[in-house]
């Protein structure tokens, strides 16, 4: 009975494959196996983990950061950032595709979520660079990977959720993440940049009257007013939490409050907008709590039927120790990824990675940051790519799945290229936090 946690892992990725909901698998496994080892105390096990999760005020921000994202879709903030981006980088060789991935930082940074990136900029970006004849792999490539700089850059909610399950101040990963997701997006705008040079049949220059042509002062104007909202919005809440003034909720609150406003000063918060942001933060924050009850019991119950020691002692049996044990975590959360989504390889993955960390001697963050990056790759990898079903579902016919697996994949090797910077230099992940917190 021991090593009984040991099969929990193959049982659960059985029923996955035949097509139960995620959230739903682990609380069955965790049920059946826990009622074997523990029988009705099990329950008890259960409600305290209710108890918990419901009481980790961390988690409190993930709706308001929700909220923050439905309210920018709808309050006009996003296409006024893309029309003044694109006063700059139009004359530049592929300067659609590269206003693209700047807007996405932008917009990444003040709403901590991918889906939401993904939509919004896709929505605005692929008309225009269709219009243009933009070759459709680097349409594709180019909305997934600024949609995912959602998972990467802060205030990100897969940090949030991840930060307490790992036991890390959500400060410090916020500012551990912070430069990695800024080096990734510049080796996506390199990249478009030289192959667009290369290829300027892959992304023509568009054309444009002489009257679009704005002088210095009037760019200067369109830009301000169009970065003043969302950059308020980085401010108050990527910049609060790292300054140590708020916690993430409240930052999330104050973020949602000015989102509310700013949709009003532009004229589009009514009845029916309000209701559909509440109606979407609650549908999605249900799905998302749902998970990380679902993970939180499955990981207790692991430990509990001696699934860790298993675990170890498989590793130690074959020689798998130290760094190799880091790289064979990092590949299993490759693949999962594949398969499942992000909070799901959260909370499977980092109660079983973390103690192994430690116990190697290697940096809980450093650690932390670069399996982000990981699980980043992996939303963006084909087959199962999280990021390709975004693009698929606001997509025109004439952009087929083939089109998209072709477009990712050269920013997928830019996501590598991160993954090992950040190995190579881990200053990359740890100078930040050290320079803010002393940690």
């Amino acid at each position: 009975m021991s090593f009984l946690g040991i099969w929990m892992f193959p049982t659960l990725f059985l029923l996955i494959a035949l097509g139960f909901p995620i959230a739903f698998s682990m609380l069955g496994v965790s049920l059946v196996f826990g009622y074997l080892r523990f029988g009705d105390k099990i329950v008890a096990l259960m409600v305290s983990k209710v108890n918990e999760v419901g009481s980790n005020y961390v988690l409190g921000a993930i709706p308001l950061f929700i909220l923050m994202g439905a309210l920018l879709q709808r309050s006009g903030i996003a296409e006024r950032l893309y029309d003044a981006v694109h006063i700059w980088t139009r004359k530049l060789p592929g300067g659609l595709a590269i206003g693209t991935i700047v807007m996405s930082t932008i917009f990444a940074a003040s709403t901590g979520v991918a889906g939401a990136t993904e939509t919004v900029i896709g929505l605005l970006a692929i008309p225009a660079m269709l219009k243009y004849n933009y070759s459709k792999e680097l349409i594709s490539g180019t909305i997934c990977a600024g949609g995912s700089l959602g998972t990467i850059i802060p205030p990100s909610i897969t940090v949030i959720v991840l930060a307490p399950i790992a036991s890390l101040p959500v400060g410090s990963l916020f500012s551990g993440i912070m430069m990695p997701g800024l080096v990734m997006a510049g080796f996506f705008l390199l990249y478009i940049l030289v192959i667009s040079f290369a290829k300027p049949e892959l992304a023509p220059l568009a054309e444009f009257d002489e009257d679009d042509d704005h002088s210095l002062g009037a760019k200067l104007f369109i830009t301000a007013t169009a970065l003043l909202p969302p950059v308020a919005l980085i401010v108050v809440v990527l910049g609060s939490i790292l300054a140590g003034w708020a916690t993430p909720t409240e930052a999330a609150a104050c973020g949602a409050a000015g989102c509310f406003v700013l949709a009003v000063l532009h004229g589009r918060m009514t009845f029916a907008v309000m209701k559909d942001a509440l109606f979407r933060t609650l549908g999605v924050t249900a799905m998302i709590i749902m998970i990380v009850l679902a993970g939180s019991i499955f990981s207790a119950v692991f430990y509990s039927t001696g699934g860790m020691r298993a675990m170890q002692s498989l590793l130690n049996d074959y020689g798998i120790t130290g760094g190799a044990s880091i790289a064979l975590i990092l590949l299993l959360t490759f693949v999962a990824g594949f398969v499942l989504d992000l909070i799901s390889v959260i909370l499977i993955v980092i109660p079983i990675a973390m103690p192994l960390v430690k116990a190697s001697g290697v940096d809980p963050l450093w650690f932390a940051v670069v399996f982000l990056i990981v699980l980043q790759a992996a939303y963006l990898t084909p087959p199962m790519a999280p990021s390709i079903f975004y693009l698929r579902g606001i997509a025109p016919k004439s952009i087929t799945l083939k089109h998209m697996y072709r477009g990712v994949i050269p920013f997928i090797f830019m996501q590598a290229a991160t993954v090992a910077l950040v190995i190579l230099f881990p200053g990359l992940a740890t100078w930040l936090p050290q320079v803010l917190y002393g940690n």
